[in-house]
């Protein structure tokens, strides 16, 4: 899961960037309301944490603006404004959730799995792709309703490769969108962990759901499709 934190006091961004990533997300960070603007709108995120007082623009502008451009991923605001209005302004202007500084970390953790948990909308809860079935609200695998172990980082691999069936995509995309940092050239992750999801997904003697494109990256097709 790639998580935005959008927020210009640099001691909050750092704690707050640093669990997530130990939580096992891939955070990307802005600290003005310009550059958040650009890369929520630039890049493939699951969710946004937005600061409502920021430089440049504000985080409520900031969020009317990409609700404006149909960006439907949902967004925490983070603030120090507590005062009702201010959350009934934030809620309305198309935040899905607000949490008042200073918060705790944990709790903030918790809002985050909550608000990952919600379907996209007009997206179906459960992704089916041939024999396996993806929830996105329990984070469960299954094959013929048979439950399949998966780390975090597979888990985060395949659901990004289901939701764009039949869309090829490459291995820096991948990347990018369950790490947080960039590989050296040459670097192998996303084929290794590529290769861990088919030991655990792939029966023998059978196509395997992910296909690889050769020179480009991956996909995945249901194996009758092909």
């Amino acid at each position: 899961m790639r998580i935005l934190l959008i927020e210009d006091e640099a001691g909050i961004a750092d704690f707050v960037s640093r669990g997530l990533r130990e939580a096992g997300y891939a955070v990307d960070v802005a600290d003005d309301g310009p550059s958040g603007l650009e890369s929520a709108l630039a890049a493939d995120f699951d969710l946004v944490l937005l600061d409502i007082m920021l430089p440049g623009m504000d985080g409520i502008t900031l969020l009317r603006r990409l609700r404006e451009k149909r960006r439907r991923f949902p967004v925490l605001l983070l603030t120090a404004r507590d005062a009702v209005e201010d959350r009934v302004r934030g809620l309305d202007s198309g935040a899905d959730d607000y949490l008042v500084k200073p918060f705790a970390f944990p709790e903030l953790l918790a809002r985050v799995r909550a608000l990952l948990r919600r379907p996209a909308e007009g997206a179906e809860p459960v992704i089916r792709v041939g024999r396996y079935e993806l929830d996105p609200a329990k984070k469960e695998v299954r094959r013929e309703g048979d439950l399949i172990d998966l780390s975090a980082r597979e888990y985060g691999i395949l659901e990004y490769l289901m939701r764009g069936e039949g869309r090829t995509l490459t291995r820096e995309q991948i990347e990018d969108h369950v790490w947080n940092f960039d590989s050296s050239p040459g670097s192998n992750v996303v084929d290794v962990y590529i290769g861990y999801l088919r030991k655990k997904l792939d029966r023998p003697a059978e196509e395997s759901l992910i296909r690889t494109v050769r020179g480009i990256g991956y996909r995945v097709e249901a194996p009758g499709d092909r």
